[in-house]
């Protein structure tokens, strides 16, 4: 899923191609012997990165994942390796969450609109 440009700017350096967030991205993949560190979903995964996960048979390119869906906490104990199948999951209430409220503001800027203009 693409980061939107307000939570890029959010991560450490401002972008997750700054220097300072290559460098923590780094260190856990490092912590993680680059390998997906498992998920709460799925804690014995340990798919190796650029390997061809065992359960979908897709080439794994490990992300970074925050624990708590803010890219401004990169602290360690907020950061995990994971392969796509463990970080879609484990967003996936988070997604909907913000899914539904982004719907919910579409549906107030159509109620704002004033249709008797149209209407003449």
């Amino acid at each position: 899923m693409p980061i939107s440009a307000r939570n890029m700017r959010r991560y450490p350096g401002g972008s997750t191609n700054s220097k300072e967030w290559k460098a923590i991205r780094a260190e856990i993949l490092e912590r993680a012997d680059n390998a997906c560190e498992g998920s709460p979903a799925f804690p014995d995964c340990r798919v190796k990165n650029y390997a061809a996960h065992p359960e979908t048979g897709s080439k794994v390119v490990l992300t970074i994942a925050h624990l708590d869906h803010d890219p401004s906490n990169s602290d360690d104990t907020n950061l995990r390796a994971w392969c796509q199948r463990c970080h879609n999951v484990y967003d996936l209430p988070h997604r909907k969450m913000n899914a539904a409220r982004t719907r919910r503001d579409k549906m107030d800027q159509i109620d704002l609109i004033d249709y008797g203009s149209y209407l003449a």
